[in-house]
């Protein structure tokens, strides 16, 4: 028999233990290959101005992270669980060289194979990926994918490092271990020693109080010590985490048993004292799975936030469908087409519209003291735009009218702070008559201007009036006049207008609402398409290595189902206690993990204008399911392991 039919064979015998394996791995290389399609097919480069071409770069380097930690953590466990037949190979004569070539060409005919069919399958796929990317940012054209060569090649390349690196990992775990360590690895960790009672639920109680802590401090982080509170917050997470899965739940399974005075039945000697085995073992990747699972589902749901919320987002800042500015101190360029020439074109195109003149009061001013958090910066002298609510009210724009003497306060870019903003506090300006005070009374929704320079200010007709004849010689009136389009199917036909000066990808201090629009739901869609594609990715990868090491542990238990079906337990009494494992094994990093998300997505609220709940929920169920079912998966493998036991 030569080597080649050696490893035919052996990948034959191996095949159920390696599908789920290689699923993950084609899944990967075709996302992989579609991403790298999509940087650099012309078309679609030239649709985005070049920011897709990027974006998919580091999407695909982020993809290239997460696949080659889960090649070389799931041939990790395969190796430790392939340790004896691995010995075996150097009983019978087989020197450790031959047995590396062994599998090393094992290792390259499943990784050939994987990246021809994650290639062809991504060939097959990338018209689809391509059109939800255009649904999604918001292209209604049609765009012709072409093969690219430089895809397949940079495919190919990056897949045959990572399987350089597992070949690399094979030759070391053959050469390191003795004959004597191949047999005894997948014994390694079954002996846990007894805790010590006190040290442990010290220990204990230092990891969940480090978790609590974290989950304090998140909510609190807007302080002048942002930085420093981010990393706290992850360092006191990961580390309570840690604790948690390495002392703490052992400890817990140790305090059952001594309750229990050794006497474990049937299901706990099943789940219980099977954990304890190997809780300690499993710490280190139960941690990582948690933690990374949680900034998976925060990054998902807040892609998803941002995406749903764009048009608010963006009205937010451009209450008025377009804006022009006159008079001495108008930034109109070259670039910007006149506001006749521009009603003109409305009017010769049949699109409705209203329009209106708006006053502003451009002056110097500054905050009481202690009004906005510390990090937010020095407010001793601001520049502030104050806005008659009347003109606001005339031009469309649904606003309160504020009492005498009292302002409202409109800004859209103090919006994540705004809940840390103390009111009602004061605002001192300037005028010929001396200093004047406004009561700051609320803080109001969005700009009430588009993209005017500093913090807007609308106070009632007869202050405006009264401060307009006060104002100091160094302040400026501005007046600008607003357009809304009636029928807002007819706004890409308005923004066109607007912009035929402009030079696609170039920016000018008159953007129009559609076009600000337009940018952010291509930047926002491109955002949740690669978040989403590679949150999949990562969850099956962490679902799969939860497979993988329980596939290892049922196939070492093998020997104790015999033994059990042989004094007569059944296969459903000794699933019972194997399903309580499981629900252990996979709810527990599941529980902490969610927990982790809700606490991570809270922190983050405050950089969206929608409510993130729904989002949220949306990729917490996501991640539920594949999960559960990793889980059937694993308890299916399981119920054919103790059925083939005898």
């Amino acid at each position: 028999m030569t080597l080649f039919d050696l490893v035919i064979r052996s990948m034959r015998k191996n095949i159920k233990h390696y599908y789920l394996y290689f699923f993950a791995l084609i899944f990967s290389v075709s996302l992989y290959f579609v991403f790298a399609t999509l940087q650099h097919d012309p078309a679609v480069v030239a649709q985005s101005g070049g920011k897709m071409g990027t974006s998919f770069k580091v999407a695909g380097i982020l993809l290239l992270v997460i696949a080659g930690i889960f090649v070389v953590y799931a041939n990790a466990i395969f190796l430790k669980r392939r340790s004896r037949e691995i010995g075996l190979y150097q009983l019978i004569g087989l020197t450790k060289g031959s047995v590396v070539r062994l599998l090393i060409i094992e290792n390259t005919l499943l990784s050939a194979g994987a990246l021809a069919i994650g290639i062809g399958a991504g060939i097959l796929v990338s018209r689809l990926f391509l059109l939800l990317l255009m649904k999604l940012v918001g292209f209604d054209g049609f765009i012709e994918l072409t093969f690219s060569v430089t895809a397949v090649i940079q495919t190919a390349v990056v897949f045959l490092a990572i399987t350089v690196l597992t070949s690399v990992q094979m030759l070391s775990a053959v050469y390191r271990n003795s004959l004597l360590g191949l047999f005894n690895a997948e014994k390694k960790g079954e002996h846990p020693k007894e805790p010590k009672t006190i040290r442990s639920a010290a220990l204990a109680l230092i990891g969940v109080g480090l978790v609590i802590f974290g989950y304090w401090l998140s909510g609190r982080m807007l302080n002048e010590m942002l930085f420093f509170n981010m990393l706290a917050v992850l360092a006191t997470t990961i580390l309570g985490t840690y604790l948690i899965f390495r002392i703490a739940i052992g400890w817990l399974f140790h305090q059952i048993r001594a309750h229990k005075q050794g006497h474990l039945g049937l299901y706990d000697s099943l789940s219980v004292a099977s954990l304890m085995h190997r809780m300690r073992g499993n710490a280190n990747s139960l941690t990582i799975i948690t933690v990374l699972s949680a900034m998976t589902l925060a990054m998902l749901a807040g892609a998803y936030s941002l995406f749903y919320s764009t048009e608010k987002e963006t009205r937010y800042t451009m209450p008025f469908d377009f804006m022009f500015e006159g008079g001495s101190s108008s930034w109109s360029d070259a670039e910007d087409v006149s506001v006749e020439d521009f009603e003109a074109g409305l009017k010769a195109q049949g699109i409705e519209y209203t329009t209106a003149k708006i006053e502003l009061l451009s002056v110097a001013g500054r905050f009481e003291k202690g009004v906005f958090p510390d990090f937010w910066g020095p407010m001793e002298k601001i520049y502030a735009n104050f806005v008659n609510a009347k003109q606001l009210q005339q031009a469309g724009l649904p606003v309160e009218t504020p009492e005498e003497g009292m302002i409202f306060f409109h800004s859209a870019e103090t919006r994540p702070i705004a809940k840390d903003i103390r009111f009602p506090f004061e605002v001192y300006v300037t005028s010929v008559e001396g200093d004047r005070t406004f009561t700051v009374e609320k803080y109001g929704e969005g700009n009430v201007v588009n993209n005017s320079f500093g913090y807007q200010f609308v106070v009632n007709e007869t202050d405006f009036d009264t401060y307009k004849r006060t104002m100091p010689t160094e302040s400026e009136v501005r007046e600008v006049q607003v357009f809304n389009i009636v029928d807002k199917e007819q706004l890409v036909e308005a923004s066109a207008i607007r912009n035929q000066k402009r030079q696609e990808g170039t920016w000018s201090r008159g953007v129009d609402y559609y076009t600000m629009y337009k940018n952010a739901i291509e930047s926002n869609g491109l955002l949740i398409f690669i978040a989403g594609f590679l949150g999949l990715v990562f969850l099956i990868s962490t679902g799969s290595i939860l497979y993988f090491k329980q596939m290892t542990e049922a196939e070492q238990e093998r020997k104790s189902y015999a033994t059990l079906r042989q004094l007569g337990f059944t296969v459903q009494e000794i699933m019972h206690g194997i399903i309580r494992k499981q629900a252990f094994v996979f709810g527990l990093p599941l529980l902490i993990g969610l927990l982790h998300s809700v606490f991570a997505i809270k922190a983050a609220s405050f950089l969206f204008m929608s409510d993130i709940t729904f989002p949220a929920a949306i990729a917490m169920g996501l991640y539920m399911l594949i999960y559960m079912i990793f889980a059937l998966l694993t308890v299916g493998y399981y119920r054919k392991t103790v059925k083939g036991a005898l």
